[in-house]
């Protein structure tokens, strides 16, 4: 490193997206097919994720949510915990917490200027050098157990390397289809690729096609399968559209235990999350000693524990304003369905979308209310879609659309157009709701 210059935060940051290769701003083009480049920085920092057990936690929907979840259970139950997610909302450092807390700026200037030289050298993509960054300050922070969520796929994501006491998939979607395969066999069998051999795993949601595959491959690995959607009942309740938190119920079939309490998180999707979470409470339950305390407590405190947001969030009461990070086409169905639901002849829905540039649109926008007003717009990424494109196939569709070029634009246009009791939407992709939080 050019020692006349130490760089600051902004400049580290602004460096390893310049430099690197980045799914969030590029797509397609920073995936790595291999896992060369995670090893080689795993044997150059010296394996620090053997140093503390690990969940890992895959999936196309709520693998987020759960990742956030289970990361609050373990804080709850007095775990010094470290939290791998992505992406970020709003600052880069959200993608590596310890109890809740970000990653210092001070240390990611220090992880880049100490190892800049072999940086330069591999030139690996942004997420296999922002891997490689929280595998090591876990280590170094000394957490009791990590919750690390793949990025994309499985088999070939670069958190793949670790060796989990538990391995969870909530399910399979459409989503980066062109590289994961075309139908949700190929998907589910990418996304399998985490099952580890001898080491339980946990299925939220499956189909008749993709259990199949998970099955054959958890065979494969003599690794004990748990199908959370079949041992877990559950039932959220109590939804009132000004409240962020719903009291929710979730049985057990196997013992018939009911588990009663509350979640801050909204969305309706998140019923099929919470069977996931309470099952693999069960499988690190003994492990781990997890109470059922610490499992209730850390649900109805995930917010507070982990600086979670994004998830059928409120942001503001008159006119109501929500967003949600749902993105692809059976995150879109969950929002759209419950934007249905709480709309009425007095509240008109307005509606704030932008998408990626991979994102099937024209099978998305039908799942969306025809009874709304439509903002299109684009984040600043090289990657979102043309906001002229969305409306063009929004009135084709017979939507009632607007465009703009700016998030702010379209965001300020619908607070001017809506009355006090009116909803406003915002989605459609992480970086539209980025930009307005």
């Amino acid at each position: 490193m050019n020692r006349q210059h130490a760089m600051t935060y902004d400049e580290t940051v602004e460096f390893i997206y310049s430099r690197l290769p980045a799914w969030h701003r590029t797509g397609k083009a920073a995936y790595k097919n291999s896992l060369y480049n995670t090893e080689r920085l795993d044997s150059y920092f010296g394996h620090p994720h053997r140093a503390y057990p690990t969940i890992h936690v895959g999936g196309t929907n709520g693998k987020g949510s759960v990742s956030y979840m289970m990361a609050s259970v373990l804080q709850q139950a007095g775990y010094r915990t470290g939290l791998y997610t992505s992406p970020h909302l709003k600052d880069f450092r959200e993608r590596i917490r310890v109890n809740g807390e970000m990653i210092g700026r001070e240390h990611v200037v220090s992880f880049v200027g100490s190892h800049r030289e072999i940086i330069e050298s591999l030139r690996p993509s942004f997420f296999e050098l922002t891997v490689a960054m929280a595998f090591e300050y876990f280590a170094i922070k000394r957490v009791d157990v990590a919750v690390i969520e793949v990025g994309l796929g499985g088999r070939l994501d670069s958190t793949n390397i670790i060796s989990p006491a538990v391995s969870v998939i909530t399910n399979i979607g459409h989503d980066h289809m062109d590289i994961l395969g075309n139908t949700p066999e190929k998907i589910a069998a990418e996304k399998a690729g985490i099952i580890k051999h001898g080491t339980p795993v946990v299925i939220g949601e499956t189909t008749p096609a993709t259990h199949r595959v998970f099955t054959g491959a958890a065979r494969r690995q003599e690794a004990e399968i748990f199908f959370a959607a079949e041992n877990y009942g559950s039932l959220l309740g109590d939804f009132d559209i000004l409240s962020p938190a719903r009291t929710y119920t979730v049985t057990e079939h196997a013992t018939r235990k009911i588990f009663r309490g509350t979640v801050p998180l909204a969305g309706d999707y998140q019923q099929a999350n919470l069977k996931t979470v309470f099952q693999t409470w069960r499988c690190l339950e003994k492990k781990l000693a997890i109470t059922e305390q610490s499992l209730t407590g850390g649900i109805a405190n995930v917010t507070v524990n982990t600086g979670l947001q994004g998830r059928w969030q409120t942001l503001g009461n008159s006119p109501l304003v929500i967003c949600d990070t749902g993105h692809n086409i059976e995150g879109i169905e969950y929002v759209s369905r419950q934007l249905e639901r709480i709309a009425s002849d007095k509240r008109r829905l307005h509606l704030v979308l932008g998408f990626a540039n991979d994102k099937d649109v024209d099978k998305i926008l039908p799942l969306f209310p025809r009874n709304a007003v439509y903002y299109f717009t684009k984040a600043a990424i090289p990657r979102a879609m043309d906001e002229n494109t969305l409306k063009a196939k929004a009135l084709a569709a017979g939507l009632h659309a607007y465009s703009f070029q700016s998030v702010r634009e379209a965001f300020a246009s619908a607070l001017t157009a809506s009355g006090e009791t009116d909803i406003i939407f915002i989605g459609g992709s992480f970086f539209i709701v980025a930009e307005v939080l």
